[in-house]
């Protein structure tokens, strides 16, 4: 499975968020189930920043959101992600899903 953040960068705070994004990375690169992890720059828009982990299975995302450490490193900057779904699996693997929000 897959996960991609998306976030939306002022270009006089690029610098910073960098530095935190890639800071996330490697928090994540570092977890158990973390196969990669890495950031980038849109192409098109220079405001627009991804974060983008792949992972051996659902567990190993959700666990490693576990402890203080993560709540640290991870909290601050995922606050600041564009608010939209983000994990993504074969479809084979998800099934049959409800969409966000629906009843």
């Amino acid at each position: 499975m897959f996960v991609i953040l998306r976030f939306a960068v002022p270009l006089d705070r690029a610098d910073d968020f960098e530095a935190r994004a890639r800071a996330a990375a490697d928090f994540f690169a570092g977890r158990p189930g973390c196969e990669s992890a890495e950031i980038g720059k849109n192409v098109d828009d220079p405001e627009l920043w991804a974060l983008v982990t792949r992972w051996a299975d659902v567990g190993s995302y959700r666990r490693a959101y576990n402890g203080y450490e993560a709540k640290m490193t991870l909290m601050p900057l995922l606050n600041e992600a564009i608010d939209e779904p983000t994990a993504y699996a074969d479809a084979a693997d998800v099934g049959f899903n409800v969409p966000r929000g629906s009843a």
